[in-house]
């Protein structure tokens, strides 16, 4: 097994060699003058399983052609079988047409990969579970449930009766659901109107949190408008302390702005992307969580106990 490295993550993909025990396969990644992406793999690669960690986060476009350019060197060098480990899937949220003459560019990024040449995909909460079926090829669907799952467990000491579970729209009330029903919560919707791409006006809440603490959680966030807004109309409605949880923070300055001036005491996410952490803005590295799917899917194990949650230990 090789695992190699793009750039737009390098951090994370050397936890995941330490994880494995696995040293990153050489390779140069470099440019044109005139921008183009060079890739060159400087180890003999011929025959074996590769691994390449490439999440496609800002920037976005750069990030995917060097994902397909490094797949395509790795063919040529005739390896066995390429797998793309993607914690962050950019494009995710176009995914249907939901306006006359609009790409499903979520497809259209499915078919580009494949045609590549990889064989099998490692991602990471996808922003719509059905794009795994975008793909012609095996899709390995991981969640950051157990890892954020855990940490809020550890905040509260273990102390979940007085817990509700927010979701900060009608699009995460599933994923919401499903973290309620792992920490033993109450569970609460918040229905928003967006007035554009980066301001959102909360409307009410649906369920109870007043005196109660609130974790609210989404798949990921960029502007953090979704989840002040819903914290802020939360707070209104007498709620005590308010956590927030995304598997993706792709957040730039509006959004830490945003987090600093807001209600919630804390934004637990993963190093899924770069993150740029902050007194209100932890990341959870998926390092080992990454390392052991990528060891059972090259021996041939299951990958389905990754799942599991184990809060007994006190």
């Amino acid at each position: 097994m090789k695992l190699i490295s793009g750039s737009a993550h390098p951090e994370l993909a050397k936890e995941v060699a330490e994880f494995t025990g696995i040293p990153l396969t050489d390779v140069t990644i470099s440019s044109f003058p005139d921008g183009e992406t060079l890739v060159q793999i400087n180890e003999n690669v011929r025959g074996q399983d590769v691994f390449i960690i490439q999440p496609t986060s800002p920037p976005t476009n750069h990030n995917l052609m060097e994902l397909l350019i490094t797949v395509d060197a790795a063919r040529r060098a005739s390896v066995r079988s390429i797998t793309a480990v993607i914690p962050f899937f950019g494009y995710a949220r176009q995914d249907r047409k939901d306006k006359s003459r609009m790409p499903i560019t979520a497809k259209l990024v499915a078919n580009l990969i494949t045609a590549a040449g990889v064989n099998r995909v490692i991602t990471l909460d996808l922003h719509a579970a059905q794009i795994q079926g975008f793909f012609d090829i095996p899709v390995d669907h991981l969640s950051a449930e157990p890892t954020l799952v855990k940490h809020i467990w550890q905040e509260l000491e273990g102390n979940t009766s007085n817990l509700t579970v927010v979701a900060p729209d009608v699009g995460a009330v599933k994923l919401a659901k499903q973290y309620s029903q792992s920490l033993k919560a109450e569970f609460a919707i918040v229905a928003k109107h967006r007035t554009s791409a980066t301001t959102v006006e909360a409307m009410n809440v649906i369920g109870e949190v007043k005196d109660r603490d609130v974790f609210i959680i989404d798949d990921m966030t960029e502007t953090a408008g979704t989840l002040c807004a819903a914290a802020k109309i939360i707070k209104e409605n007498g709620a005590k302390r308010i956590f927030a949880g995304v598997s993706h923070a792709v957040i730039g300055e509006m959004g830490r702005q945003r987090i600093k001036d807001s209600p919630i005491e804390q934004v637990i996410t993963t190093n899924s992307t770069p993150v740029q952490e902050t007194d209100k803005v932890k990341a959870l590295s998926i390092a080992p969580f990454l390392g052991e799917a990528i060891v059972r899917i090259n021996s041939g194990k299951s990958v389905s106990s990754l799942f599991d949650i184990d809060l007994t230990t006190r």
